[in-house]
């Protein structure tokens, strides 16, 4: 197997994306070693690290040579698997997958989810409101946490009591605030959830309602009824996918707006559509650094011969800074058009929600937009350490109201 003589951190510790120049790391990667073997940890074998565009959707689309059913993410690639492999969405291929999707697809449609756009913008204008009038807030806690949260919560019809509860669960089982966290305290989590759902599962099985847990409760995929377990799965999937990537997005969307005043202007002249500066938000975050896959049968990738059985991780994060593919790639523009990145997966695997993530992001710009004059920075933010997420679980900041009335805002 062909070695390479860039110097990669260890991309299993989650310390490494704080410690490093993570752009530059995948900037040489593109240039010297698109196709890149990252060799074994204490944590599991080695992998394959693919850094370019092209090469991660020509992965992503080939459901013949790679499967996501051993694991689609590092954490549970290299323990050997996915509790979820064949059951839930994420770590499922084939006619399960392709059925799956099209029940799961009828709750997240367009037509589905018209009344929740409306409840997502009241929702926005209200936490923005209330946080100008604090003078100070933490967008991360205060704002960004909620929104995505009580959407995906409505979806679900997730009780109101929990909702805090089940939020502190999600952070704790994909990341952590500290760079040593509490022993297993993200399998902990991850259990903690499944057990929830057990229990709700139970409950729309004796009422169910118009809920996805209910449409996946009572409904059939491949001629049988769902288990309880395969419910169970998709709903920590959906849990996990409706808050991470959202939340995470528009956070990162707020510093890159601090720290380039000039497209919080563009922004706020309506130089771009929400819906474009939306796409350059999920771009420029990338909140899930990596997808996963492993290779069925041996298969050239460049200069690279990948074995049946390798473990190959698709870096996003990387795809979405591909000189070959965006112009200007390290320049946050609210403006880019067009703007095919991969911040949301593609092929088959494409994101679930992504109508509903879009819905979210531009419910907070077009708020921020109506209601916001300047964005100031209060204190040092706070990222999170995880090899799989990026992004940050604080960043106090100071909203100043516009004293100009709000312009076309309608809830």
């Amino acid at each position: 197997m062909a070695r390479s003589s860039v110097v990669v951190p260890n991309l299993v510790d989650p310390k490494s994306y704080l410690d490093h120049d993570m752009l530059e790391v995948w900037r040489v990667l593109r240039a010297q070693d698109p196709v890149h073997w990252h060799t074994e940890t204490s944590e599991g074998p080695g992998f394959w690290v693919v850094s370019r565009y092209d090469d991660i959707v020509r992965v992503l689309r080939d459901d013949v040579n790679f499967t996501s059913e051993k694991g689609n993410v590092l954490a549970t690639m290299l323990k050997g698997g996915d509790m979820g492999a064949g059951s839930m969405l994420a770590v499922s291929d084939g006619n399960y997958h392709t059925s799956m999707r099209k029940l799961l697809l009828e709750a997240f449609s367009p037509r589905s989810v018209a009344g929740v756009e409306r409840h997502v913008r009241r929702i926005a204008k209200q936490l923005i409101v209330e946080a100008i009038e604090k003078g100070e807030c933490d967008f991360a806690r205060d704002i960004a946490s909620a929104i995505p949260l009580e959407t995906i919560c409505d979806l679900l019809d997730i009780p109101q009591g929990d909702r805090q509860e089940v939020a502190k669960l999600t952070k704790s089982a994909l990341a952590s605030d500290y760079e040593n966290p509490e022993a297993h305290a993200d399998m902990a989590a991850r259990s903690a959830i499944v057990v929830y759902f057990q229990n709700l599962v139970a409950e729309r099985r004796k009422a169910p309602g118009t809920d996805p847990i209910s449409l996946m409760a009572t409904a059939e995929v491949d001629g049988r009824r769902l288990k309880d377990l395969d419910i169970v799965l998709n709903c920590y999937s959906l849990i996990m996918g409706g808050d991470e990537t959202s939340r995470l997005a528009m956070i990162g969307a707020v510093r890159a707006f601090i720290q380039n005043p000039d497209q919080w202007r563009a922004l706020k002249d309506r130089e771009s559509s929400v819906d474009v500066a939306g796409e350059e938000v999920l771009r420029w975050t990338t909140p899930a650094m990596h997808f996963g896959r492993t290779a069925t049968a041996d298969i050239s990738l460049r200069d690279r011969t990948i074995r049946a059985g390798d473990l190959v991780t698709l870096w996003l994060v990387s795809g979405n800074r591909d000189e070959a593919v965006f112009q200007n790639p390290d320049r946050f523009d609210i403006t880019r058009s067009p703007n095919r990145h991969l911040a949301l997966g593609y092929g088959r695997h494409f994101c679930l929600g992504a109508y509903l993530g879009r819905i979210e992001i531009r419910a907070m710009l077009d708020g921020l937009r109506a209601f916001v004059g300047a964005i100031r920075q209060a204190r040092p933010e706070r990222w999170i350490y995880s090899n799989f997420l990026t992004g940050m679980s604080s960043l106090p900041v100071v909203l100043e109201r516009d004293p100009a009335p709000a312009v076309g805002w309608e809830e």
